[in-house]
């Protein structure tokens, strides 16, 4: 009985610092209305991109090449979306507005996006 406590003890441990590991490196996924879908991680003080989904890297390197603020619309048409239906658009100002929450961008009073230094 003793052994295998010490077996399971040992199998916990083996797990818990693998599910670290692969925290560390892959976004985190959850579910929400049966679905898997992706948490974009708040931004700490030393900010690692590899965290977010390659979508939202895509659009902070847009926001970033950007000489100043930039509107949704913009963003969009760096992305190849159909920027003249509104429909279009709205999924990338939600993803934006995410990233903004998270600190990652800053959304200023006028709708626009500048990236955080």
């Amino acid at each position: 009985m003793v052994i295998a406590e010490r077996v399971l003890h040992r199998l916990a441990e083996q797990d818990r610092a693998e599910a670290e590991a692969t925290a560390a490196v892959a976004p985190v996924k959850a579910q929400m209305a049966g679905r898997a879908v992706l948490l974009i991680p708040h931004r700490g003080d030393d900010p690692d991109e590899t965290a977010l989904p390659d979508d939202y890297r895509k659009i902070l390197a847009i926001v970033r090449a950007a000489d100043g603020p930039v509107q949704v619309r913009t963003v969009g048409e760096e992305l190849g979306l159909e920027v003249a239906v509104r429909g279009k658009l709205e999924p990338l100002r939600a993803k934006m507005t995410k990233l903004a929450d998270r600190g990652w961008l800053h959304k200023r009073p006028d709708g626009r996006f500048t990236a955080r230094r």
